[in-house]
Parts: structure tokens; sequence; C-alpha cells
């Protein structure tokens, strides 16, 4: 059986309900692994998010690694190294486990080298291969700043360099059409600094994170789907290949991601 590990630091509702959906996606049969252990950068006590979060691990029975690096960072004073020692500290509790692929799924700290090269890892980023940088919000503006006719979200290959490991998988929507063209419409009338003054209340901002976030579930559950049933793989060299061992930028999921998300009803966004 394909064997998961996965990485979170459980900080909040999210990252309950994602480990909550591939939980579900396994038991039927839709991804073909098991989820060999759980790791969490917290341990019980050290805020009532996460401390849900491990109660749902415990209640999976998956076996849970809990390690706080908040912890760890405050035994070892100003230590500026503490990130490579705190990766090893991981690894050694994670001797006994060897898994086909790590998700980071709400993980809240950077991967060092030595962890990158230990293990296949995955993380989400809520652009397309060759879109913004940055976090969701910084993606978005971006965007909007652009003018962009497109964007996406991608599992990509976890690399030291935050957000810059190679695309994996990935699914894309157009910014135009219906309902983006009259939000569109009423930018083009004012500077891009007068619109970001309004923050996440924009309409437009809030209409492209809510076609984002409709795809983040099902790019995760269609990747790993198609990770189990060997359609992508990575190979010892860190490159993203096909079924045939040939080098991909990225699998392309949109056509599966789509259907789910318009079975579900759309992004909801009039």
């Amino acid at each position: 059986m394909y064997q998961l590990g996965w990485f979170s630091t459980g900080r909040d509702k999210a990252a309950r309900d994602l480990l909550k959906a591939v939980k579900n996606s396994i038991e039927l049969g839709e991804v073909e692994a098991e989820i060999a252990f759980v790791f969490s950068s917290r341990e019980p006590g050290e805020s009532a998010a996460s401390d849900l979060f491990l109660e749902l691990v415990r209640g999976y029975g998956i076996p849970l690694i809990s390690f706080s690096y908040h912890r760890f960072k405050a035994g070892k004073g100003a230590l500026p190294r503490w990130r490579q020692e705190y990766d090893r500290e991981v690894m050694k509790r994670l001797e006994g486990f060897h898994p086909d692929l790590c998700v980071l799924a709400g993980y809240m700290l950077i991967v060092g080298g030595e962890m990158c090269r230990r293990y296949d890892m995955i993380n989400l980023h809520p652009a397309a291969p060759g879109g913004p940088a940055g976090s969701w919000q910084e993606v978005i503006w971006q965007l909007v700043r652009a003018r962009a006719g497109e964007s996406g979200v991608m599992m990509h290959l976890v690399t030291p360099e935050l957000d810059q490991g190679p695309p994996v998988t990935y699914g894309t929507f157009s910014l135009h059409g219906e309902p983006f063209d009259k939000h569109w419409a009423e930018a083009e009338k004012r500077p891009f600094e007068e619109i970001k003054k309004q923050g996440e209340a924009n309409p437009l901002f809030k209409l492209i994170r809510r076609h984002e976030l409709a795809r983040e579930f099902p790019l995760i559950i269609a990747t790993l789907r198609a990770f189990s049933r060997g359609e992508v793989s990575i190979t010892r060299d860190k490159r993203v290949v096909d079924f045939e061992g040939r080098p991909v930028n990225g699998y392309n999921l949109t056509d599966e991601i789509d259907r789910v998300v318009n079975l579900a009803g759309g992004e909801g966004d009039r």
C-alpha cells in the first residue's frame, strides 16, 4: 500500500478539515494509500486548535508524533541554526517510517535541505505554475495589479527555498468571463493602490480567493490519487515524471478538479 507521511502544525480548522477530507477519500477508495503517520510541530497544551487536531489524529488511530518547535527553539537560546537541529530531531523520531510521499498540510516551518533530501515532500501554493510567489494574499494582489487572465493552484516539490520547488500537479481557472468581468470593469476605474486600500473586503479580491479555495482540497486529493496510482512520481534525483517516466513541468489536473468543483455547486460567486 502506498504510504503517506502527513506534516502539520494543526493550528486551525482548515488543517483538521483537510485531514478529514483525505481520510474520507482513502476510506472510499478514491485514494489508494494509507497515512503512515502524522507529524505535528506542536505538542498537547500549546493551543486549543492544535489540541483538537491532535485529538482528531488519535481518533483515527494514525501513529502520531508530536514535537514542539517552540519548546525546542526556546531551549536553544540564540542559536542561529536551531532549524537544522530541529529537522534532525524530527528525522530521528520518524526513523521507523518509510513514506512514499510526504504532504505538508498547514506545516508552518520552512523545511531544511537535509529533510528535503530524505523525503519526497509536496506543498500547496495558491497560484498556477509560473504564477506569483508569496502568501495567498500577496498572490491575489499581484494578480489584480497585473490584470491577470488566469490563475490556479498547484502542488510543488518542497525545497529549502520557500515556494520555489518545481510544480508537481496543478489546476487553473480563468479570471475573465462571468462573474469576473463586472469586477474588473470596476477595478479599471481606480488606481491599484486605491483598490488595495480596501484590503480583503475588495469584491475582486474575495472572488479570486473563493475560486482558489474551491480548488485546494480537490487538487490535493486528486494529487494523492495520481501518486497512489502511479500516474505521477518523483525520481531519486527529484524530477517529476509521468507514468512512462517522462519529465513533466507539473501534471495538469484542471479537468478533474473542475468536475469536482462543478459537482459541489461551483464557487458560489455572484
